[in-house]
């Protein structure tokens, strides 16, 4: 069996999304039906329709999204139809040596990712008889879509569906890039590259957990402005100014941790992170592009300093997700201000636009049914 769904897709890269009806097959055994309402408008998505992110096309796009269980296969027993969830762009299957191991972010039933198959290498979308994966084996710019149970993590009704859609990917992958990945303690000096919706939310987990100085480096005002409200202390236009602040802020010792989440990765950004950090210092990426790392070893051997990269910002989302709403229901993790713009479905590209342009911290699909 089989239905209708209208849906944002890519057809190769370079292409603009298309609004198109695919055909959507039942769920099959472990997997779940979702009437997807509200849908963010991750960075990622727009990496993958640039080209600068690998992926299968044509492909559904999208990999935040929140909605309403309509139907589950055989054996599914995380939820039920009629629950509300969130998708996490990660699934998390609990008994993979990652996730038994409480590094959910890494599950070993994420990896087919990049080409949105399911685990016996079938699609559930079709456009004419064509397969067609979803965004990380979602595709939540979509009416409805079928995912793994996995992928399912079930939230209170009462929280609305534009903020739990946030909490999919750029809510955690921020706010764990601070609290979880670069690990941030009371009393700290973090820099933070890029001020957007994930960048924005790093800084929230960074005042969290106590940081005494919050850096932001964004070249747009709007986000420098609104870096400010999610707790950024000082803001800065460009790298060398916020340079010459943490030497003297921090009398010469250099900051503690530096947090990349800029739109598109670069040497350049990679190189003023390194340079930013002191002894003992890490740098947390936590971007997509062609940013590679050429820096002599000396300085990080000297100085002890780390690089490490970050997925999901090492949040495990069963777990997680639900504490950050838990956050947010008592006033101390904002996300409705992260919610520059809405648009329909069919304003998908124009949502890319004003991102690109700097217009938006996020924006998001209502999808209309």
């Amino acid at each position: 069996m089989s239905m209708t769904t209208r849906a944002a897709i890519c057809r190769e890269a370079g292409r603009p999304w298309e609004i198109v009806d695919l055909e959507l097959d039942d769920p099959r055994a472990g997997e779940v039906r979702i009437r997807i309402e509200v849908a963010g408008l991750c960075h990622s998505d727009d990496h993958v329709q640039k080209g600068d992110a690998r992926m299968r096309f044509p492909v559904v796009g999208g990999h935040e999204g929140a909605g309403v269980v309509e139907a589950v296969g055989e054996g599914v027993t995380r939820v039920a139809v009629g629950d509300h969830v969130v998708c996490a762009f990660i699934p998390a299957c609990g008994t993979c040596r990652y996730c038994s191991t409480g590094r959910q972010n890494l599950c070993d039933a994420g990896k087919n990712a990049s080409t949105g198959e399911f685990p016996d290498g079938t699609f559930r979308f079709h456009l004419d008889g064509e397969d067609l994966g979803g965004m990380c084996v979602l595709g939540t710019f979509s009416q409805h879509l079928v995912v793994s149970e996995f992928s399912c993590i079930p939230i209170p009704d009462d929280i609305p569906f534009d903020i739990a859609a946030l909490v999919g990917c750029g809510v955690p992958t921020g706010w764990g890039s601070a609290v979880h990945a670069a690990g941030v303690r009371a009393g700290e000096t973090v820099v933070i590259y890029g001020a957007g919706g994930v960048g924005s939310n790093a800084v929230q987990g960074a005042r969290y957990a106590g940081a005494k100085n919050v850096v932001v480096v964004d070249p747009v005002a709007f986000k420098r402005d609104m870096a400010k409200v999610f707790g950024a202390t000082h803001t800065f236009a460009d790298a060398a100014a916020a340079h010459e602040f943490v030497v003297e802020t921090t009398w010469g010792e250099l900051a503690d941790h530096a947090i990349i989440t800029v739109g598109v990765l670069h040497d350049e950004v990679i190189d003023h992170a390194i340079q930013v950090v002191g002894k003992c210092g890490q740098v947390t990426i936590t971007a997509v592009g062609n940013g590679s790392i050429d820096h002599h070893p000396g300085p990080l051997i000297g100085y002890q300093r780390r690089v490490q990269g970050a997925i999901f910002g090492g949040c495990n989302p069963l777990f997680d997700v639900p504490r950050l709403l838990g956050l947010y229901r008592s006033g101390d993790l904002k996300l409705d201000e992260l919610i520059t713009r809405r648009y329909r479905l069919e304003e998908v590209n124009q949502g890319y636009q004003d991102m690109l342009d700097g217009k938006n911290v996020r924006g998001v699909l209502l999808i209309e049914h």
